[in-house]
């Protein structure tokens, strides 16, 4: 008597079709993309240009760091504190990660804190943040209303 015993496991044809067809659409769209065929995803900052959104609101701001552990917020025009962050209020922490990642920008440039920031509210509604030293943009409404808010919050009378 002969058993036999087959340890052979085979995956199923339709599964292997199915991703090789995956992997060749993928590289289908990647290549359509690159040879201008199909367009990119949108930039808000382009959309906004080529439809002639102007600026609704903005604000030149500064972050300091203050001794305490606090991170003051200034208007570069006037030097008035805008708002001061303490850890453990909400949106505060929104608010000092994306500053994280701009100084750490910076940092990669060799450039301080000391030039401003800007913030800018615009007519359709969307709100920016941009740091026109290295050229980096933060589109803050991608983030959800709640962080959003804790960034509009520093816009003159808290415009929204």
């Amino acid at each position: 008597m002969s058993l036999v015993h087959d340890h052979e496991q085979t995956i199923p044809k339709h599964a292997v079709a199915s991703a090789v067809m995956l992997v060749l659409t993928a590289l289908a769209l990647t290549t359509l993309v690159k040879v201008g065929v199909l367009s990119r995803e949108a930039v808000p900052a382009v959309v906004r240009t080529e439809a002639h959104v102007a600026p609704s609101v903005v604000r030149q701001i500064t972050f300091v760091d203050r001794g305490d552990g606090a991170v003051v917020v200034r208007d570069a025009a006037t030097g008035e504190t805008v708002r001061v962050l303490v850890d453990g209020v909400p949106g505060n922490g929104f608010v000092r990660g994306v500053m994280r990642g701009m100084a750490r920008e910076r940092h990669m440039h060799g450039i301080g804190m000391a030039p401003p920031f800007t913030l800018t509210l615009w007519k359709n509604g969307t709100l920016s943040l941009e740091d026109k030293t290295t050229g980096r943009a933060v589109e803050l409404g991608s983030f959800g209303p709640d962080n959003r808010a804790a960034f509009a919050a520093f816009l003159p009378g808290g415009a929204a």
